[in-house]
């Protein structure tokens, strides 16, 4: 039988639970490692300690970079990126100073579950770039045909589903359009792809 938690409330207060199965926001962490803690032959699904690396979209790329995976066509690699901090109007600068290319994605660097950090913008030129709230994440956008895809993985078990993502970027709009984009929020449930008519190069 499922229980729902109340986030309002220490885990401590509530249960008892035989396994604790969870997407909490960053600021839930603390009980739930207070929990594992006090109770350690409860399984948590996911442990705190195991998924502090979502919860930092720097640390999130820099793990597949640190897989060095390839395939028979090519290497797999995450987009150029930079994460920036403190004054917001030395943003451009430090964008030119990296060598990353226009439009840039624009992400909230810490993931906590709240609406705001899925918030995103792409950035057509580097004078609103210190119109930006850092913490942030800057990332050259690539064009991937409008699909993304999300690997789940229990164990030795994995599912991988297709979602709709941003569409791609043509040169003619990137001359056309400045400033901040507000983009969609895109890889969530509703955004499925399952039986869209997509490219077959993308979609395989």
């Amino acid at each position: 039988m499922f229980v729902a938690i109340d986030q309002n409330k220490s885990l401590l207060d509530q249960g008892p639970f035989d396994i604790v199965l969870h997407k909490a926001l960053l600021i839930y962490l603390i009980y739930l490692q207070e929990y594992e803690q006090k109770h350690p032959e409860i399984t948590v699904i996911d442990p705190p300690g195991a998924i502090e690396y979502l919860d930092n979209r720097q640390s999130m790329l820099n793990v597949v970079d640190d897989l060095n995976l390839s395939y028979s066509n090519g290497k797999i690699s995450s987009p150029k990126q930079l994460v920036v901090h403190g004054d917001p109007n030395s943003v451009p600068d430090a964008v030119k100073t990296a060598g990353l290319k226009l439009p840039l994605v624009v992400k909230p660097l810490v993931l906590d579950g709240t609406a705001k950090s899925h918030e995103l913008f792409l950035a057509y030129d580097h004078i609103s770039l210190s119109k930006l709230e850092p913490p942030l994440v800057l990332q050259e956008f690539v064009n991937h045909g409008g699909v993304l895809f999300k690997v789940y993985v229990v164990g030795e078990t994995f599912k991988v589903v297709r979602r709709f993502s941003l569409p791609d970027v043509e040169n003619c709009e990137q001359s056309h359009n400045v400033g901040l984009v507000p983009l969609p929020r895109v890889s969530f449930t509703a955004a499925s792809a399952v039986g869209a008519d997509l490219d077959p190069q993308v979609a395989g």
